[in-house]
């Protein structure tokens, strides 16, 4: 079946339909993995966003129960240059296409997706529409994905209730872990380090956490404008001014600096994809990351009585990280729970372990 996918710029772009046919009104952004499409699908931080795949070759390897990040994907469309037809691997459970349709995914192969990313990064991200419809009016379109904005999206994928899920081994320390978009890896790091792990609701007040009896406190990663969740961000700010150990990554990054006076802004096309390197400053090393964000922590408005720049994206100079000068208080925006490196950054992980007084 035939579908188009229509930028806000006016660009047509031809193709044809994958996943569920119909029509879809998102932001649209581009990825540069040439593997994990599945966990990008299962991201919450993609809430309210269409993935352009820039690598040509997508869906080669199926997809599987075990290779979720989350409870559900969480993108709203999904654009690639070409859909294998089938999965080759033994652990490969269903197509990527019969993925898509199984969670009303619409999508469209058959794109340029390399002139596409190209476009993408020279105008930046921008809202887009893919419909199978055989008829439309660009105008009209255009005006349409103008008004569009993504909205409420922490809201949409946190979770409801708390869950406590055990340490692997003998839990030395208890982790409440606020999810803004948790992915699951990251709580899989914290279990096998000896940590049990309670994911709150993104709304939990700070006095609840608090007087919990945790050890420490992650903020998770997540999707949307830091600065929209003004009521977290007045919740973080008190979890900051107690004594518990804090680790916050992506959004959590961004919500406790906003929280202690810093200011965000929105890159013009984002960092999204397993290949961007970060220097840690203190070590002096360059780090290969995964990263999924569209907003970044503004380096010149952070006080440096409150925190100092830890890390750097060497692509860009951006924000990758804080280190609070009050104790055991650190952040990254990249994710080190992902594994491009491919696990060189979970020492991250054991640096908040051992800032609970707990081994790395």
């Amino acid at each position: 079946m035939k579908a188009t996918l229509i930028l806000a710029n006016g660009a047509v772009f031809p193709g044809r339909s994958i996943g569920e046919a119909g029509e879809r009104v998102c932001e649209m952004v581009f990825n540069t993995s040439m593997t994990g499409y599945q966990e990008v699908l299962t991201d919450p931080s993609y809430a309210g966003q269409g993935v352009v795949m820039s690598y040509p070759l997508v869906g080669n390897y199926g997809v599987n129960e075990q290779d979720n990040e989350s409870r559900r994907p969480w993108v709203e469309a999904f654009v690639v240059r070409h859909l294998s037809p089938r999965g080759s691997n033994f652990r490969c459970q269903a197509t990527l296409d019969e993925f898509l349709k199984q969670h009303h995914i619409v999508g469209i192969e058959g794109v340029d997706t390399r002139a596409l990313t190209k476009l993408l990064r020279s105008q930046g991200s921008m809202n887009g529409m893919i419909t199978c419809a055989e008829h439309f009016h660009v105008d009209q379109v255009v005006e349409q994905l103008r008004a569009y904005r993504v909205s409420g999206a922490v809201e949409r994928v946190t979770c409801r209730q708390p869950e406590t899920l055990p340490a692997y081994g003998e839990g030395r320390r208890h982790v409440a872990l606020l999810d803004f978009g948790v992915k699951r890896n990251m709580v899989e790091c914290l279990r096998r380090r000896g940590c049990q792990v309670t994911v709150l609701p993104a709304s939990t007040p700070a006095q609840e956490v608090l007087s919990g009896g945790y050890d420490g406190v992650m903020l998770s990663n997540g999707p949307g404008d830091p600065a929209d969740n003004r009521g977290v961000i007045e919740q973080v700010r008190k979890l900051y001014e107690s004594s518990l150990p804090l680790y916050a990554v992506c959004l959590g990054h961004q919500l406790l600096a906003l929280a202690t006076g810093a200011k965000t802004g929105r890159l013009a096309y984002g960092h999204r994809g397993g290949n961007h390197p970060v220097r840690d400053v203190a070590e002096g090393r360059v780090f290969i990351t995964s990263q999924n964000h569209g907003y970044v922590v503004l380096s010149e408005t952070v006080d440096p009585a409150v925190a100092e720049v830890s890390h750097v994206n060497v692509n860009d100079g951006t924000c990758e990280g804080l280190r609070y000068k009050r104790p055991n208080c650190f952040t990254t925006q990249f994710h080190p729970e992902a594994s491009p490196g491919p696990q060189d950054t979970e020492y991250l992980f054991d640096r908040f372990v051992a800032s609970m007084g707990g081994e790395g």
